[in-house]
């Protein structure tokens, strides 16, 4: 059966002038899936009996399912997700986010200057008339148990944010080097709903409320976005729209999609951009980024100009730091003639090592050279801090794997 999650309130629309709905119907189950983020049909009681039963006739909720959790010493948890056919992906929760979100009080204030007009947007919006138009571990710790000591425990600590890293695919096709990820190839892309029903998921695991929890988005999970531009885009719109997060609370990750860099530039609405730069000149680039050989350096940046800016916006490169490869001061001054005149700002990543990558983590001098080589040049740098390094659910970690995690730090979900 076809799955309600992930359709637009004119496709929904369409679907209950169907079943013989007016428009309004349609509007009530959207804002039932989005704003409610129902678990069943059952919970749909805007509507009388007998359409929701209709309804589940032909359609199924299709959110998709948090199967296993892995649980960090820093809280970060790393989940396994189910879609309605089998496959699974991986969604990471990380409380009080890496540590280079918001990195500075012009950010701060544009977002919740964001805030607040997404609030008025989607009061005149609800307002308006409607118009046609896996296998693991054994454990018996309890899904509530665990949500109170992540969420709950860490608001009285003080922690009023969190990051939800998400996928776009199931594995990735891009084949960087550093990364566990690219050794699953591509099986396929993910749906809307499957995109946007992970954060659904997730913010319902842990109770969270939108408009008073602050939650950011990183598109940095398995896959690459930018090679399920449509579907990504379309989940996009439901995160902003239907469940109520500020596109300025999100941020994609590219690899280097040339073409759908210069599309995401024409975009109304559109996320945040980080290009995973990764190296210095092409040669490095391409040995540890094959699609380097594809869109060089230099395509990439020009694509990346034509990004309309804000003299509040910026551009993050990413720069995954490999030990002896890209990471000596020589390779910091080629970032910085890379990009001069840019309204950039730098994400520096030590390596995440993984099984069966034969890199190497640069010495601690080695990052504090390159970080401080920038900042010195006039070019803001942070060092992204590790989330969930001892689970695999680090940066570039993501593998739909339970290899190496002790049994102890697994949670099986279940009802």
């Amino acid at each position: 059966m076809d799955s309600l999650f992930g359709k637009s309130l004119p496709e929904l629309t369409e679907l209950a002038a169907g079943l013989g709905q007016k428009p309004y119907r349609a509007r009530q189950l959207y804002d039932a899936l989005y704003k409610q983020r129902v678990a069943s049909m059952d919970e749909i009681t805007t509507f009388p009996a007998a359409l929701r039963e209709a309804l589940a006739a032909e359609y199924t909720l299709g959110l998709p399912e948090l199967v296993q959790t892995a649980v960090s010493v820093d809280g970060t948890e790393r989940y396994l997700v189910r879609t309605g056919d089998g496959e699974t992906v991986e969604t990471v929760w990380m409380p009080d986010g890496d540590g280079v979100e918001n990195t500075d009080e012009a950010e701060e204030a544009a977002d919740n200057r964001a805030d607040q007009k997404l609030a008025a947007h989607s009061k005149t919006l609800s307002s308006r008339p409607e118009r046609s138009g896996v296998e693991g571990p054994a454990s018996t710790r309890s899904v509530k148990n665990v949500d109170k000591r992540n969420w709950g425990a860490l608001a009285e600590a003080g922690y009023r944010r969190a990051t939800i890293c998400v996928s776009s695919q199931v594995g990735c096709a891009v084949n960087c080097q550093f990364c566990l990820t690219a050794k699953l190839g591509i099986k396929r892309d993910l749906t809307p709903g499957e995109i946007a029903g992970q954060v659904a998921a997730v913010l319902n695991r842990h109770g969270v409320k939108m408009g008073k929890d602050r939650i950011n988005l990183v598109f940095m999970g398995m896959g690459e976005p930018f090679l399920n531009y449509d579907n990504f885009m379309k989940a996009v719109m439901i995160l902003v729209e239907g469940i109520g997060i500020p596109p300025s609370r999100m941020t994609v990750s590219t690899s280097g999609i040339e073409p759908a860099i210069r599309r995401f530039a024409l975009e109304p609405v559109r996320p945040k951009l980080a290009l995973s730069l990764n190296a210095s000149n092409d040669t490095v680039r391409e040995q540890i980024m094959p699609i380097t050989r594809k869109w060089n350096i230099a395509k990439l940046l020009d694509a990346v100009r034509t990004i309309p800016m804000t003299k509040r916006d910026w551009v993050t490169f990413e720069y995954v730091l490999l030990g002896g490869v890209n990471d000596q001061p020589h390779h910091a001054h080629e970032v910085l003639a890379l990009l001069k005149g840019m309204h950039a700002k730098v994400n520096l990543i030590v390596w995440n090592p993984g099984p069966g990558i034969d890199y190497t983590q640069p010495a601690p001098a080695d990052v504090e050279v390159f970080q401080q080589t920038l900042i010195q040049n006039g070019l803001p740098t942070y060092i992204r801090r590790p989330r969930g390094r001892d689970i695999y659910a680090a940066c570039g970690q993501l593998k739909r794997t339970t290899e190496s995690i002790p049994a102890a730090e697994l949670v099986q979900l279940t009802a």
